[in-house]
Parts: structure tokens; C-alpha cells; sequence
């Protein structure tokens, strides 16, 4: 009979047990304890490596931050209001000859306050120029002199200028006025001036034609504005005339006004409105209309305006020509409704939507819109390319005396240059 070997504790270099298969489990073991070991002995080098690289290389700051990350948030922000600190009082030293405001980004920038108006900031800087900013996107307001600021309710106040995120500090002397900024309106340079409430924009299109025929077509679009913290007035024109072979082709002109008074925020009054019209080639010699009513800013923000209104309206219209036995005037009743959209696509492209109709007899025409729409795309400080389609229609159109019914709908489709200031 033949014995299995038996293994002896005090013989280390015999082999204690076997497997199964033969394989020998004892030695397995101890190799995986030894790189087990070893693992850990070069985790232990590698760190002490990495913190001594650290410790000559980098700041102090740098690998405290890695080993305690609460401690540099801490840190960090002690330094962010450090900096804001140090950063006010450098602004407030140096004021002297210059204004400064924060954006929501952080940033500061230096330079002149042209004016704040419709929720618009012009701001003249030495290194970028005239900026137009969106008065949401601006945090923080310091004025170098005196400003007058106009607010809500026709508030007024003159003084030195101080704008945080939810104030408006008003200083003159000793006395010192503070203001919601939910209620400012708007901001200028010394004393208010007249020109100070106005804007406006005026827009030339014009093409030329030679050959075997000769034409000449020119549009006209102007835009005036008045705007102070209680009322509105608006001026809107249209002006399209064209000629072929010295023969007037075309002749309409449309003049529309309102006067609005604000009684809240985004309630308005609106105690007159009215157009004028001209059209001989839709058998209007002259139409004027004029009413009265009330609108509602629906959305009032630096990048969006849309207003709602109406109201009744007296309306007279002169035909060109009628027929034998029909009057050459009518007046009647109507209903005005209008709604006036605009927005900011881009920084350099804006949309406009106006869109007006009137409800009124039979002979008047019954119903009557006017729709005018486009785009307007910024080529300088000062010149816009705009791109404006205008649809006019007249429900039921007069006949002219020679029977001739006009067309109910007018198309146009306008390319000019327009002029802000």
C-alpha cells in the first residue's frame, strides 16, 4: 500500500494541502496577499508623491482646496464678496467722470448713461462703443452726476443715481429718495427735456423702371413716438405712390394716431384714436375715422411689447365716383378693434405685427382691416434694411361710376431704409 504524503507545519517549503485537481491552494493564497500588499504600498507612494508635487509646485490655496472641497467653496466665496467689496470702492472713488453698471453675467463696464427708455439702456463705452441693453440684463447702476428719473404715477426725481437689483436711490444734497425699480420708467442725463420723450423712425423705398416702360414707385413708412411715465402717443404712415409712363398708377396713403393714458401698469385709456385714408383706386376719395376706448398691455417686457385695444368710432368716407342716383359720401357707426405686436428676434433683427378692422354698413364697406407686418434688420448704429408686406381690404366695395367694382383686397410688398432716432 502506498501513503499519502503528510504535510508538516514545521517544513515551510512542503506543500500543505492539495486540490482536486492537484493544484495547489496555500501558495495561490499567498501570492494574492502579496499583491494585495504591494497594491497598497504603491497607492501609499503615489499619494505621497502627488501631495509633495503639489506642496512645491502649486499655491498653498490649490491643495488645501483638494484636501478639504467645503473649506474652498468657503473660501471662494469670502473672495467673490472681497472682490465685490474692493470693486465698489473703487467705483465709488473713481466716479468722478464716469458711470458704471454690472450686468447679470458680473460684469462691470465704464463709460456714459445716454439714456434709459421702453426698457432700453443706452450706454456709450470708450472700448465698445454706443451698447443698447436690454434693462433686464443690467443688475447695477452708478452715475457720475445728476439724473433725472422718472417713474410711475408721473413721479419725478433729480439727484445722484443708484440702481441695485430691486431699489432706486435718488440723492440731491441730504436727501435721499428710494424707489421700487419695478416702478421706474425712465432714466436721463441732467434735466429732462422735451426731446427727451420722443422717438422715431422713418423708412424710404423706392424703384425705378426705364425701357419699354417707364415706372416710378415709391413707398414712404413712418413711425413717431411719445412716451412719458402716464401717456402714449403714437403716429403711424403710409405712404405708397407709383406712376407708369406718366400715368399715377397707384395712390394710397394711410394716417393712423392714438393718445393713450395709463391708469395702471398695463391698463390705458385711450381717449381718441382715428385714421386717415386715401385710396382713388378703391373708390375712396377720402376716408377719416375717430373714436374712443380703452386697450391692455398684454406683455410689456425689454424685448416684447403687445397691446389689445378698442372702442366705438365715427367714421365718413368721400368716394372718387358713384353711380348716377348714389351719394357721393357716407358716414356711419363703427367698432374698432386693434392689436399692435413687436419683439426683439436678435440682437440685431426685430418683428412687427399691427392689425387693425372695423365693423360698419353696407355702404361704408361693411367690414374694413388694414394689416402691416415685417422684419427690420440693424446694418449700422443708425440705418435698418426692412422688409414690410401691408394687406388692406374692403369687404363690400363701392362701384365707380362706370360700373367698375374694385378689387377687395390690396397687396403690398415694401423694401426700404429706415432712419432711427
Amino acid at each position: 500500500m502506498h501513503r499519502k504524503p503528510v504535510s508538516d507545519p514545521r517544513l515551510p517549503n512542503r506543500r500543505a494541502a492539495f486540490d482536486k485537481n492537484g493544484a495547489v491552494c496555500h501558495s495561490t493564497s499567498m501570492m494574492k496577499m502579496n499583491a494585495r500588499h504591494a497594491a497598497r504600498l504603491f497607492v501609499r507612494w503615489a499619494r505621497l508623491v502627488v501631495i509633495g508635487g503639489c506642496i512645491a509646485v502649486l499655491p498653498a490655496g490649490v491643495c488645501s482646496a483638494q484636501q478639504s472641497e467645503p473649506a474652498a467653496e468657503s473660501a471662494s466665496q469670502t473672495t467673490d464678496e472681497t472682490i465685490h467689496s474692493q470693486t465698489l470702492e473703487t467705483i465709488s472713488s473713481g466716479t468722478a467722470d464716469s458711470d458704471w453698471i454690472r450686468l447679470n453675467s458680473g460684469e462691470w463696464l465704464k463709460g456714459e448713461i445716454r439714456r434709459l427708455y421702453e426698457k432700453k439702456l443706452e450706454f456709450a463705452s470708450d472700448e465698445l462703443g454706443l451698447l443698447q441693453l436690454d434693462w433686464e440684463s443690467v443688475r447695477y447702476v452708478r452715475g457720475h452726476g445728476a439724473f433725472s428719473v422718472l417713474f410711475e404715477e408721473s413721479i419725478s426725481a433729480q439727484g445722484l443715481l443708484l440702481v441695485t437689483d430691486s431699489k432706486v436711490f435718488v440723492t440731491a444734497g441730504e436727501d435721499r429718495q428710494e424707489f421700487e425699480r419695478t416702478q421706474l420708467v425712465a432714466i436721463v442725463p441732467g434735466a429732462v427735456r422735451e426731446i427727451d420723450y420722443w422717438s422715431a423712425k422713418i423708412s424710404f423705398g423706392l424703384t425705378l423702371t426705364e425701357g419699354n416702360t417707364k415706372q416710378t414707385q415709391w413707398y414712404t413708412i413712418a413711425n413717431i413716438k411719445r412716451r412719458t411715465a402716464k401717456t402714449r402717443f403714437i403716429v403711424d404712415w403710409l405712404g405708397n405712390f407709383s406712376e407708369t409712363d406718366g400715368e399715377e398708377t397707384v395712390d394710397n396713403q394711410r394716417l393712423n394716431y392714438n393718445f393713450d393714458v395709463f391708469r395702471t401698469r398695463k391698463l390705458f385709456l385711450r381717449p381718441i384714436f382715428g385714421e386717415f385714408f386715401r385710396d382713388p383706386f378703391s373708390n375712396i376719395k377720402i376716408r377719416y375715422t375717430v373714436g374712443t376706448g380703452l386697450g391692455y398691455l398684454v406683455i410689456d417686457t425689454a424685448r416684447t411689447e403687445w397691446s389689445v385695444s378698442g372702442g366705438p368710432a365715427y367714421r365718413e368716407t368721400r368716394f372718387d365716383s358713384v353711380q348716377a342716383g348714389q351719394n357721393d359720401s357716407e358716414s356711419t357707426a363703427a367698432l374698432e378693434v386693434k392689436t399692435r405686436f413687436e419683439t426683439k428676434l436678435t440682437k440685431q433683427v426685430d418683428f412687427a405685427f399691427r392689425y387693425s378692422f372695423q365693423i360698419v354698413n353696407k355702404a361704408s364697406g361693411t367690414y374694413t382691416h388694414n394689416l402691416v407686418t415685417g422684419l427690420s434688420t440693424k446694418l449700422t448704429r443708425w440705418l435698418d434694411l426692412d422688409l414690410t408686406f401691408v394687406w388692406d381690404r374692403i369687404q363690400d366695395p363701392q362701384p365707380a361710376a362706370d360700373g367698375i367694382i374694385p378689387e377687395q383686397d390690396d397687396y403690398y410688398y415694401i423694401i426700404s431704409l429706415g432712419i432711427g432716432f
